[in-house]
């Protein structure tokens, strides 16, 4: 855990408008001083750079907000500061997220030759009264339109999110946003459930029994059904929320599965470095107050090796593969999995929530096709009863 990080996060907080369920940090582009943000985030890397030299970074990840506001001329100015400062490696995964519409040729150019080879777009869904319900400024027609672009300047390497349990949603509906998805014949696909989380439009309708939602039952009915025809397309489910065809995997975001140390920068990004976590300072312009005579730390604390272990328990979970004993093993060479945690899994076992198999002389604890549906429960469990 004391090893320097061999993956970035990069936020860029700004938004062309806040969708009704977003609780990330992220602010409305207009007025915005960009340029301003871009000068204090160069200052970041070479704060952290300076105090916790990079190793050779395998992955890098864009976040936001929607990075892809940038203009043509900031994102090359932004990218070339990423390659001045971290050392990347040949064939690094340099993933940056997208919203349909926001990707015009030229911004695409400057992406991939700023070093960009994978682009995570925000569809949400394929019906564009769902997307307008959502808060969602693009339609169905800027997905084809920004993939088509995407492809024309050499993307290949392309994913989409898609949304579940939406107000409003059916399982039909659902089934005709999969179908377009499909057709699209990607290389990987996301899937999340919607959650409404404090801060938001949707709490506040929530709150006051304006927000109708589907059931519990409907829920995991849509999840099923996503399962099954992913998969049937010939994808493997390997994490709980993402779906790849060979080789496609989200390399960074498997950094955080396994609880691997990440360089977080930005306003409100989250790192991991030598076994202490921070949270920088949230707002753009505090952001870029604090960027000029120091690191913008809103907080920093230690990690303890319990709850380094509780972690890696709660995180590894989430992929398909689970977790294994020998990689357990190489992150706390002075424990055992089966001794730290051995009595939990073996209540989750009975519960029909995971499974212990041998793999190759190793052993591999994962969730069962129930745990899946039940994974929340399972994570808590390391954490309640360690």
């Amino acid at each position: 855990m004391q090893q320097a990080p061999e993956a970035l996060y990069i936020h860029i907080p700004f938004c062309t408008n806040k969708c009704h369920y977003c609780d990330f940090t992220s602010y409305i582009l207009k007025g915005q001083p960009v340029d301003a943000y871009l000068d204090a985030l160069e200052l970041e890397m070479q704060r952290t750079v300076e105090q916790c030299p990079p190793a050779t970074i395998k992955t890098v990840f864009v976040g936001g907000g929607t990075p892809t506001v940038l203009t043509p001329q900031q994102m090359e100015r932004f990218l070339a500061s990423v390659q001045r400062w971290f050392p990347l490696a040949s064939d690094v995964e340099f993933s940056m997220e997208a919203n349909p519409g926001t990707t015009d040729l030229d911004k695409l150019r400057a992406m991939k030759q700023g070093g960009v080879n994978r682009i995570s777009f925000g569809v949400q869904s394929f019906d564009n009264e769902l997307l307008k319900r959502i808060g969602r400024i693009h339609e169905v027609e800027d997905v084809y339109r920004s993939l088509d672009y995407a492809r024309t300047v050499g993307f290949s390497n392309l994913s989409i999110d898609l949304m579940f349990g939406l107000p409003g949603q059916t399982t039909e509906l659902l089934e005709q946003s999969v179908s377009k998805a499909l057709e699209l014949d990607l290389p990987h696909y996301s899937l999340y459930s919607l959650k409404i989380e404090e801060n938001t439009l949707f709490h506040k309708l929530y709150e006051s029994n304006q927000l109708i939602l589907p059931t519990e039952e409907e829920e995991y009915s849509m999840y099923i059904h996503l399962m099954q025809r992913i998969a049937a397309a010939g994808y493997k489910h390997y994490e709980i929320s993402n779906f790849a065809k060979p080789g496609f995997e989200s390399r960074h975001n498997s950094t955080y599965w396994r609880n691997e140390p990440y360089y977080g920068l930005g306003t409100g990004a989250h790192g991991y470095v030598n076994r202490l976590r921070h949270m920088n300072i949230k707002g753009v312009q505090p952001y870029i107050e604090a960027c000029k005579t120091k690191l913008p730390r809103l907080e920093q604390y230690e990690i303890s090796e319990q709850e380094a272990k509780e972690d890696y328990m709660m995180v590894g979970l989430r992929l398909l593969d689970g977790v294994t004993a020998s990689r357990y093993k190489e992150q706390f060479p002075n424990a055992e999995l089966e001794q730290d945690f051995g009595h939990i899994i073996d209540k989750q076992v009975q519960l029909g929530l995971m499974e212990r198999v041998k793999q190759q002389g190793d052993v591999c604890y994962r969730l069962t096709a129930q745990g899946l549906l039940l994974g929340n429960e399972v994570f808590a469990s390391f954490l309640a009863e360690s």
